[in-house]
């Protein structure tokens, strides 16, 4: 006999979403990755010296609306909403209901909005949240790894929604993100962060 799946009550969700948050950026980052190895790029958080370097390029006072795809347990959110405009929006886009959960429950800033979805459905996420187009597109999603199709999509769906002088930042652990970058944006500045776990790899790709 089949069984019918009960969908959390609200009280259910409050109290998971409280659950969450105790237990903690790092443990909810771990059960993360063992709940999705695939979707999630590294088994740490990144580094203060990548946050940095991958952020450099933003031009803060010209951001009005700042996208972040995969933000895990809010490594790099922090950061970019103390760096925003107090007029600006970050909206950042997980299928990971665990980490959304996380980060709706610990980042109260009413600049931040947190979506479970698609990277790939970027423009109808934005358009939700009243935005016809990004400024910047953040990413340490794991291209190589991701199901066959998915990247290209990401990739074509990001260059078509940021702005005329917007980059996509991504961070990664091969150069695989960046071969495929190639094929949609026409200048690709590149960087390099020993001083993470593990090394990383940066690119930033700009809709000239």
């Amino acid at each position: 006999m089949a069984s019918t799946r009960i969908a959390p009550t609200p009280l259910a969700l409050r109290i998971r979403a409280r659950v969450t948050a105790w237990l903690g950026p790092l443990a909810v980052f771990v059960k993360g990755f063992v709940q999705h190895p695939t979707m999630v790029g590294a088994l740490a958080p990144s580094s203060g010296r990548t946050i940095r370097r991958v952020l450099a390029p933003v031009d803060w006072d010209a951001c009005r609306v700042f996208v972040e795809y995969g933000p895990g347990v809010g490594t790099f959110c922090r950061p970019v909403l103390d760096r925003l405009r107090r007029d600006a929006r970050l909206i950042v886009i997980d299928t990971n209901p665990l980490f959304i959960a996380y980060l709706q429950a610990t980042i109260r800033d009413p600049r931040f909005s947190a979506v479970l979805g698609s990277a790939a459905d970027v423009a109808q996420i934005i358009a939700a949240h009243g935005a016809d187009h990004a400024d910047y597109v953040l990413s340490g999603l794991p291209f190589s790894t991701l199901p066959p199709g998915v990247g290209p999509a990401i990739m074509a769906a990001t260059r078509d929604v940021l702005r005329q002088g917007g980059a996509f930042l991504v961070y990664q652990y091969t150069t695989c993100a960046r071969q495929m970058m190639a094929g949609y944006f026409g200048r690709i500045d590149k960087g390099f962060e020993p001083v993470n776990l593990p090394p990383c790899v940066i690119s930033w790709g700009w809709k000239d």
